[in-house]
């Protein structure tokens, strides 16, 4: 295999498949990227077995053929050489392939090609095309609820529901609950849901960060596909039943209160620093006209700071952990935040207010202190 291409070109290519490579596992070919040159271009393709990655790159194939290298590694390599062209080729024996640039030159070793495994196709499963701006909001407004420990492996991901008119997210890690809906034209048929691995969400947030382009999704038996331009991300589904999260949503908290969001997050990520500092615990005080946000904890003292707002109910105190409040509030966009509640023992909801576009729903669990 010979080959030459751009450093902007290929830079931009691998830093794709920098997480998708599995560094430690018991399978090294598992940690290389796979190139394959033929015609005008060199196709990129790596997988962890869950969740897959493939790419393409334009270049000057000398001689087709295709190698596999360390992923990190070549990514440092190509990263580090000077603006121009990328000369790849491997040897006669295909164990080694040499990278140069400039006056730099380097070898490494490859893998045999017939250990990499070999990727699912696409074909025959229910097929939509997605807006991307969509979709990257959809993640980003739900992907920091998904558990990464639950032994319960059907909440180690995100269940997504393509409906004719809607598309959903959802996520919970059963502290919390993060619920998008987002208006959706095109698909026919009937519903399609899935749930997403939490990797699959961190990869599509990657990739649909360049810009708003058109995701092509099909679903097969068991995988996936995203086709985002020249890249196509598969990913293994989670087998599993969501939990009934309509049901989680309460419907009967009659207490609203509005919020500065900037205001919010200020005041909530200072009291916290005096915290305890496992429970991240917080109060919201609410009284006639304002909230107090109070901490304390043996170890560090106490701290509180008032929040002037629009109420007239009764004093109600309620307890959450901080982070779940700094999550949802580092997510929305709006200026202005509500919060929902019943009483100081019952689900509580978060959502932001005059948000454009989608229906966002964060329902938080409050804690017992």
């Amino acid at each position: 295999m010979e080959l030459v291409a751009r450093k902007a070109d290929l830079v931009r290519e691998l830093q794709f498949f920098q997480q998708i490579v599995e560094r430690k596992n018991t399978i090294p070919i598992l940690a290389n990227v796979l190139l394959e040159a033929s015609g005008n271009e060199v196709t990129l393709l790596a997988t962890d077995l869950e969740v897959a990655l493939r790419s393409r790159c334009e270049a000057v194939v000398g001689k087709p053929g295709s190698a596999t290298l360390p992923a990190k590694k070549l990514y440092e390599v190509v990263r580090a050489l000077p603006d121009g062209d990328v000369n790849i080729e491997t040897d006669k024996g295909g164990t080694t392939v040499r990278v140069s640039g400039g006056q730099f030159s380097s070898k490494m070793p490859a893998l045999p090609r017939e250990d990499f495994p070999s990727l699912p196709e696409a074909g025959g499963g229910a097929k939509a095309t997605i807006k991307g701006k969509s979709l990257a909001q959809m993640v980003a407004l739900t992907q920091f609820a998904i558990t990464g420990e639950d032994t319960r492996y059907y909440l180690n991901g995100a269940q997504f529901v393509l409906k004719p008119d809607s598309m959903t997210f959802v996520a919970t890690d059963g502290h919390r609950l993060a619920l998008v809906i987002v208006k959706h034209e095109g698909t026919k048929g009937d519903d399609i849901k899935a749930i997403l691995p939490r990797k699959t969400l961190a990869e599509l947030g990657r990739l649909l960060a360049d810009g708003d382009v058109d995701v092509k999704y099909e679903r097969g038996e068991n995988h996936l596909f995203f086709e985002i331009g020249p890249r196509l991300l598969i990913s293994r589904m989670i087998d599993g039943q969501f939990p009934a999260y309509e049901k989680v949503i309460p419907r009967g908290n009659d207490k609203h209160v509005e919020f500065e969001r900037d205001r919010l997050t200020q005041a909530v990520r200072r009291v916290a620093i005096l915290s305890n500092e496992r429970s991240r615990a917080v109060k919201m005080i609410l009284d006639k006209g304002k909230v107090e946000v109070t901490s304390s904890s043996p170890e560090f003292g106490e701290a509180r700071e008032p929040i002037a707002i629009e109420y007239n109910g009764p004093s109600l105190t309620i307890c959450f952990n901080a982070q779940y409040v700094l999550d949802f509030l580092g997510v929305v966009e709006s200026e202005v935040v509500a919060l929902e509640l019943k009483d100081e023992v019952s689900q509580a909801v978060m959502k932001p207010v005059g948000a454009d576009g989608y229906d966002y729903t964060y329902v938080i669990m409050p804690m017992r202190v």
